[in-house]
């Protein structure tokens, strides 16, 4: 198979649309991080995402749809501040977890009895969605485990030749997977920190927990039961006020002959300014839009990935933790 990366457009969104409702997967980007897609629907192309990803199928998807579908025709929403949610937040980086009404086919939420519906902000992922009309489950577009992809040739270097067609939207700016919010109870549950922040959440719905993930739980949500996010290479992680203890891993890494970088918020440049480093950025917004294109920088250059552990886990940065933790094991 050929894969192809065309830009997109209303040529392209044509093509994806004519491959979707034929049973293929397509790569999609989002504000978040590209997905490869596939029709909700369809049981026969949602096998395939886990084919093409080497998923595990105990590992739901989420149901992407456009920002004027109701989601009334795939969930049962129980209670008010879900609407409000929607108001405030969506389009955008936020998934809810609705009880299921079936319509979304059983492999795409791995037997379960709740769906995870998002409407990604991105312009051309919503002109797909509106053109198709459908809902379109799509877990990030990579080999099951790896880092996840920001940019179309990301995708192309892990699922070249085993995709017909990767949707180049740019650069995904949002940088890490979206919220995963549990609304089936009174009070809202995150099961994935994300860009929509515990105390975004709360503003509106007046009280918002954090989900305690235990063996043996059903899996409501992707990106919470197995490692994720993981670069090529070695990657370790320290805590933002242990950079002698990084400049020693630095250094005894380069005695073994090993090529190290260090991952880190530039605040630390002038700390760390006669050695290898992968910037992030300085506001949390931009360290978790550039976390995953670093690990990918990284990955090509380093043996090692020597990451710096941000000054707290407040707002965004809950969810840059997150995926630090499991990048790095």
């Amino acid at each position: 198979m050929q894969t192809e990366i065309l830009k997109i457009d209303q040529n392209s969104i044509e093509k994806a649309v004519s491959l979707l409702l034929n049973s293929s997967v397509v790569a999609i980007p989002t504000e978040t991080v590209y997905g490869l897609g596939a029709v909700g629907t369809d049981s026969v192309a949602v096998k395939k995402i886990f084919e093409v990803k080497g998923r595990p199928s105990d590992n739901p998807l989420i149901a992407h749809v456009h920002k004027n579908y109701d989601l009334n025709k795939l969930a049962e929403i129980k209670h008010d501040y879900v609407y409000k949610l929607i108001e405030k937040f969506m389009p955008g980086p936020l998934t809810l977890v609705l009880d299921s009404k079936g319509v979304v086919c059983k492999e795409a939420v791995c037997g379960g009895s709740t769906i995870a519906i998002r409407m990604p902000k991105h312009d051309g992922c919503q002109q797909l969605l509106a053109k198709i009309d459908m809902p379109i489950v799509a877990p990030s577009a990579n080999v099951s485990k790896h880092t996840s992809p920001v940019k179309a040739i990301h995708v192309f270097n892990d699922l070249n030749g085993k995709i017909p067609l990767i949707l180049d939207g740019g650069k995904s700016q949002g940088g890490i997977e979206s919220t995963v919010l549990d609304v089936t109870e009174k009070v809202p549950r995150i099961l994935r920190a994300g860009l929509i922040t515990k105390e975004m959440i709360t503003s509106v719905c007046g009280a918002c927990e954090i989900a305690e993930h235990k063996e043996g739980d059903r899996v409501k949500s992707p990106g919470v039961k197995y490692r994720h996010y993981r670069p090529k290479c070695d990657a370790v992680l320290f805590e933002n006020d242990q950079t002698l203890e990084v400049i020693e891993h630095y250094e005894k890494a380069l005695k073994e002959g090993k090529r190290p970088y260090i991952m880190c918020q530039s605040q630390f440049e002038q700390i760390f300014n006669d050695k290898n480093l992968l910037l992030l950025g300085d506001t949390p917004e931009e360290i978790a839009s550039n976390l995953y294109d670093k690990l990918l920088e990284g990955e090509k250059v380093a043996d090692v990935i020597i990451a710096v552990a941000m000054p707290n886990e407040n707002g965004v940065f809950a969810g840059v933790m997150n995926r630090l933790r499991k990048s790095c094991g």
